[in-house]
């Protein structure tokens, strides 16, 4: 049975969305009219101050829609009742979107990714989602699990670069990666023990790359789905580099 074109274009919107909470960045990306806003979600219990105030004025000259919700129902929106502050906003994001969705687009194209495998700390994250804007990466497979998730440490320590990236979400990397493989995409796990560097490979093969964990690097289930190991060559004994830093220079490593 094939999904009716409503249907695929209705699943589409809603893959795009992307739910942020807390009064502060909240309040940023209202106040920032380049971000496409779905609806604007507020707990029945916030009390009234100059932050949640300010926040249903820039929606209501948005035209946004403000959904109240009881403190149970907003944290099932949020999935962070400790820190979303009775507070959440859906952005509708043209370059969020699903691995799968990535996967179904027509078209040979080349493209460059990265694939994040168990990174945990959110300055990590939004330090390499920068990384990766500045330097032209096409998009990063983030799994829902296993992984920091998109707060407002990460936002901030994306500095905005979060809303002009391409996220693209999965449940599990590893079947994802193995998909990508299938279809002859060049699947490139990093690791200190790599035959292989980024300068032996071509740019004309369709590639991703996967970042590890920031104590364990990448784990067997996802090394096992890569087609290519790779290392980046160091000096002076050093055995490996943060995460960041990597991202970094896989992602610019062409503009120099």
């Amino acid at each position: 049975m094939t999904d009716s074109p409503e249907y695929l274009k209705k699943r589409a919107f809603f893959d795009s969305l992307l739910t942020i909470y807390g009064r502060k960045p909240v309040l940023e990306a209202l106040e920032d009219h380049s971000l496409p806003v779905h609806k604007l979600h507020l707990a029945d219990s916030n009390r009234k101050d100059q932050l949640t105030s300010r926040i249903e004025q820039l929606a209501t000259e948005r035209n946004i829609e403000i959904a109240h919700w009881d403190r149970k129902g907003l944290s099932r929106i949020s999935k962070n009742a400790r820190q979303d502050q009775g507070v959440a906003l859906d952005l509708a994001l043209p370059h969020y979107g699903t691995a799968e969705g990535f996967l179904r687009e027509p078209g040979d194209k080349t493209f460059e990714l990265l694939a994040l495998d168990g990174i945990t700390n959110p300055q990590n994250l939004g330090m390499i989602i920068r990384s990766a804007c500045a330097g032209g990466i096409d998009g990063i497979i983030l799994p829902r699990r296993g992984c920091a998730q998109i707060d407002p440490l990460v936002i901030k320590a994306s500095v905005g670069t979060l809303f002009k990236t391409r996220i693209l979400r999965c449940d599990q990397l590893a079947p994802v990666l193995q998909e990508f493989a299938d279809r002859g995409t060049r699947v490139c796990a990093l690791s200190s023990h790599a035959k292989d560097t980024l300068r032996t490979i071509d740019d004309k093969t369709p590639t991703v790359f996967v970042l590890g964990n920031e104590t364990h690097g990448v784990s067997p289930a996802v090394t096992k789905a890569c087609t290519h190991r790779l290392r980046i060559p160091m000096q002076n004994g050093v055995e490996s580099l943060n995460v960041a830093i990597t991202a970094a220079l896989i992602s610019f490593r062409h503009q120099y």
